[in-house]
């Protein structure tokens, strides 16, 4: 016997409750509303194999309203992924796969992670754009699928979700169809309580084809997204949904968004629906039938691997979505750092990391840059990254625009999909706009390199608005995410280096706006920065007679070599530390660090920037010079002399603790 649609679909919706009703926790109605959806995406439409979950040309399916995890869990054990009915009885529990949102790298098939709404819909565009890049690489034979994404009103509500969807709409990504769970509800109550815009109107402005439809008709359902692939745009289904459909009281309601539905209701839904089973029992012939769906994707991949198993292009295509980067490109970094020891440029490191780019960028193919409408600010596009348009997607530079919330979720997407090491930059302060894609790199292991320039008072006359004291500490304080701020061109270099070779770390390139002296003037092939710190001069005498310990990062590491001349000449015997990265300064064992720090030493830190976070080097009662408060609008020499970050100031304060 065959299962019916509506079979196929309550599996989905009673799976979903009782999950949530054991965990005592979760979201049921969303699952409930869009079960019908899913349940055609997912066997008439969406292109996938449980067998082969990280197969190339699958297509791409992220849960933007992901409170509804229940609805993503439950399609993935009934298809026949690695989520047993043990993982679903355990949601939202400690150690399950099932979290309370889809959590990537928990579990099979959840491509994203997707908590924060509106993250999923622009991470989808990501994804999206990296299909767009791939097939004009590779070819439609290795490369050819869709990206889908279900997103709720919470997501379209978010102001990132009108960045992603300007964007998608300008770049023409017709592959990406987004599925809108229409159902008027939010936490509060009905939506008209807060929004009364026409979302259709909203999308067809940004370059969208939309469609309205009954969410509960697979005919219209299947119908729409049928229409939608065949788009020459980026396609919205509206799904006019109820919330907690089958809820015999609830349905429609807020009360079904964000808590269990309770034994009673549960029990009329049962009735109502005509399911006859209890709690977490599927019948045999709607699992068969969800399997049969499941499987049918093996056929999709067969012919693929076949097709491309000649093509010059599938090892290549192969290795770079495994994140591997070409032989050589160290080789390439080495020379241009014994060029650069030997030339001695003065450089801000924004102009060095550009000079950088150029020979990464000429090694690596996969690297793909671009920045928020800064590009001569920033130096993120190269010779070798011609700008990608809608007409042409064979270049290597995204040209972004004013969005900043966007570009971190859509380099997030590019690096999920795979084959491309995405980088983009701008100004180190807008970095508050890109936290909520930064945290998501960093939770998801995800390399991403952030480019964030004019990062201090030193850019000057922009003054306090653009000058980002505290955005050190608050992206230091991030786990999993590496904050790099070089002293020099040198510096630079081996700070990108470590960037790419940290393929589960995202990274933060803090560079200055203000030319710096260079500081390592003798060429090591030894990458210094790979430790966090190290001491760039040592005093005179050796460690053993070393009094003071200058802490230094980035512009202010020349600073603090002035002052050492200044304590020196004086008979103080003082070292300079220059710490480009904490984070792998702090992953080193306690030899190295007490070595480096000098035991029993002054120390100060220099940094032009809030003292948080530095007592762990220089203790409570160390020495410290930079901000204690915001910036202001003036040249950038008059504002370190204003604020007492000097020379004079960091061999005072070694001084007043000798």
């Amino acid at each position: 016997m065959t299962a019916t649609h509506n079979q196929m679909a309550n599996a989905i919706r009673f799976l979903s409750v009782d999950a949530v009703q054991a965990a005592n926790s979760g979201h049921p109605g969303m699952p409930m509303g869009m079960a019908d959806v899913a349940t055609v995406l997912f066997t008439e439409f969406l292109k996938f194999d449980p067998k082969a979950p990280k197969w190339l040309d699958r297509d791409r399916f992220v849960l933007s309203a992901g409170h509804g995890s229940m609805l993503i869990y439950s399609l993935l054990h009934l298809t026949g992924y690695k989520v047993s009915l043990g993982d679903i009885k355990n949601f939202r529990q400690m150690g399950a796969k099932t979290a309370g949102h889809p959590e990537y790298g928990h579990v099979d098939g959840v491509e994203t992670t997707t908590g924060p709404l509106g993250q999923g819909i622009t991470t989808a565009v990501g994804m999206a754009l990296a299909e767009k890049m791939q097939s004009a690489r590779y070819g439609a034979k290795s490369v050819d699928h869709y990206t889908y994404t279900i997103a709720g009103d919470g997501c379209l509500m978010e102001g990132i979700s009108q960045e992603a969807i300007s964007m998608a709409g300008h770049l023409k990504l017709n592959k990406l169809i987004v599925m809108w769970d229409d159902n008027e509800i939010c936490i509060d109550g009905n939506t008209n309580m807060t929004t009364s815009d026409n979302q259709c109107a909203r999308f067809e402005a940004s370059g969208w084809d939309t469609q309205v439809i009954d969410g509960h008709d697979p005919v219209a359902i299947k119908k729409a997204i049928a229409a939608a692939r065949k788009s020459k745009k980026p396609s919205l289904i509206a799904c006019k949904t109820v919330i907690g459909f089958g809820a015999p009281t609830k349905a429609g309601s807020h009360s079904t968004h964000g808590a269990p539905l309770g034994d009673e209701e549960i029990a009329g839904m049962r009735k109502a629906l005509d399911w006859n089973h209890g709690p977490f029992v599927v019948p045999k012939d709607v699992k068969a039938a969800w399997l049969k769906a499941g499987a049918r994707g093996a056929v999709d991949r067969a012919a693929w691997e076949k097709r491309t198993k000649r093509l010059k292009s599938t090892k290549e295509l192969k290795a770079t979505s495994a994140g591997k980067l070409p032989a050589g490109w160290t080789r390439k970094l080495d020379a241009f750092k014994k060029k650069t020891a030997e030339e001695q440029p003065k450089l801000a490191t924004r102009q060095a990391s550009g000079k950088v780019l150029e020979v990464l960028t000429a090694a690596i193919p996969a690297m793909i840059g671009g920045s928020a409408d800064l590009t001569g600010s920033v130096n993120t596009m190269t010779p070798s990254t011609p700008s990608i348009t809608n007409k042409d997607f064979s270049g290597r530079y995204i040209h972004y625009g004013v969005r900043e919330h966007a570009m971190g979720a859509v380099m997030n997407g590019l690096a999920l999909h795979g084959g491309f090491v995405p980088y983009s930059g701008t100004f180190a302060v807008f970095a508050d706009y890109m936290k909520g894609a930064m945290r998501l790199s960093a939770l998801m292991e995800q390399r991403v390199v952030y480019v964030l320039t004019h990062d201090s008072i030193g850019l000057g006359e922009d003054g306090p608005t653009h000058q980002p004291v505290e955005t050190l500490a608050m992206l230091r304080a991030m786990p999993n995410f590496n904050v790099m701020r070089p002293c020099d061109v040198v510096e630079t270099a081996e700070c990108w280096q470590l960037a790419l070779e940290q393929n589960k770390t995202p990274t933060g390139m803090v560079l200055t706006r203000q030319g710096l002296a260079p500081q390592r003037k003798t060429h090591k092939t030894e990458n210094m920065c790979a430790r966090g710190a190290y001491v760039l001069a040592e005093g005179k005498g050796g460690s053993a007679k070393r009094k003071v310990t200058l802490l230094a990062t980035g512009s202010e590491v020349e600073i603090a070599m002035a002052a050492r001349d200044m304590l020196q000449k004086d008979g103080v015997s003082t070292a300079v530390v220059s710490m480009p990265c904490w984070e792998l300064f702090d992953a080193q064992d306690a030899a190295y660090r007490a070595k480096v720090l000098g035991k029993g030493t002054v120390k100060v830190g220099v940094e032009a920037a809030m003292r948080f976070g530095w007592d762990k080097y220089i203790g409570a009662d160390g020495g410290f010079v930079g901000m204690t408060g915001f910036g202001a609008s003036a040249p950038a020499p008059e504002l370190y002399q204003h604020f007492g970050i000097t020379a004079v100031n960091v061999a005072a304060e070694a001084k007043a603790r000798l």
